[in-house]
């Protein structure tokens, strides 16, 4: 699975041709969250801290996600996200 950013020990990464709806995987210390990037819902468990920090970068980078989602369902390679400073 790609990774698209990394920040503070949190990974985020994107499968290809994953299925709708569109969303991210986040993983730190061994916690793991999925993210639908239109609801924000997110299955799985993650520290407060973290999960707050992976829904600023987010916000800060929707459409560069987006942008990653579809060409993660083309099958094409996907873009690196600067991440949270």
């Amino acid at each position: 699975m790609p990774i698209i950013a990394r920040f503070y020990g949190i990974i985020i990464q994107m499968y290809w041709e994953e299925h709708n709806p569109p969303h991210l995987h986040a993983e730190y210390q061994g916690n793991k969250m999925q993210i639908s990037i239109k609801t924000l819902e997110v299955k799985g468990d993650f520290p407060a801290r973290a999960k707050a920090m992976v829904f600023e970068w987010l916000s800060l980078h929707l459409n560069e996600i987006m942008e990653n989602w579809e060409l993660a369902q083309q099958g094409k390679p996907l873009k690196k996200i600067e991440p949270l400073k």
